[in-house]
Order: structure tokens, then C-alpha cells, then sequence
């Protein structure tokens, strides 16, 4: 759980894995051509890492919590367009589930963030 006290948002663990994670989403969709669906992929993976550091730099817990909550949405958008990928045969059944539950453990330790800061303030 992230509880102590950060200078920076690019100290915090959540927004480091997912901003590993967005990099890895583009890195797998970089060859396909359905170029609505990569638009809206990449988007939403982007806007996790920078809901999270928005929020921190809003430097009050009750608006980094409203961004965190932003970003856990984004990160629901993205699992399910995950799950298109693999109905629509974009990326292979295992390497998407394999992401899914990465997803889902972004979520959760958002989810603790949130938790943190509402504790907090």
C-alpha cells in the first residue's frame, strides 16, 4: 500500500506500473490496423498513468482521489477493449488474459490508493 509520504508522483509504484503497462500495450498493438480500435486503446492506457499523476498534482487528497477513480475507470475501459482484442483475434487468447490480470492488479492497488488518501483526509 502506498501510505507514506511522496514528492513526486513519479515516486509512486502504481503510477510506474502503469506507465509499464501503457508501454506494453502499444508495444503489442504497434502492427495492427484497425486504427479506431488502437486509438482507443492507447488512450485509455495513457490515461491511467496520467490521471494518477494529475491527481497527485492537484496536492489536496480529495481531488487526487477523484483522479484516481478516473484512472481506475480508464483501467476497466482497457481491460475491456482487452477483451475485444481477444474475441477479434488482435492478440492471442493467453497473452491477453496474462494483461487482463495485470489490468486487475493495477485496479486493486489503485483501489488501495484510494483507500490511503480517503483515510487521510
Amino acid at each position: 500500500m502506498e501510505d507514506r509520504v511522496y514528492q513526486s508522483f513519479e515516486d509512486l509504484m502504481i503510477w510506474k506500473e502503469s506507465m509499464r503497462f501503457s508501454v506494453e500495450i502499444y508495444q503489442l498493438f504497434k502492427d495492427s490496423r484497425d486504427f479506431g480500435f488502437i486509438d482507443q486503446i492507447q488512450r485509455a492506457s495513457v490515461s491511467v498513468p496520467s490521471n494518477i499523476a494529475e491527481g497527485f498534482e492537484r496536492q489536496t487528497d480529495k481531488e487526487f482521489v477523484q483522479f484516481l477513480f478516473i484512472a481506475k475507470g480508464s483501467n476497466g475501459e482497457l481491460r475491456t477493449q482487452l477483451y475485444l482484442a481477444i474475441e477479434l483475434k488482435y492478440i492471442d487468447k493467453k497473452i491477453g488474459i496474462e494483461m487482463i490480470e495485470r489490468a486487475r492488479k493495477i485496479s486493486s492497488m489503485i483501489q488501495n490508493l484510494i483507500k490511503v488518501r480517503r483515510e487521510k483526509g
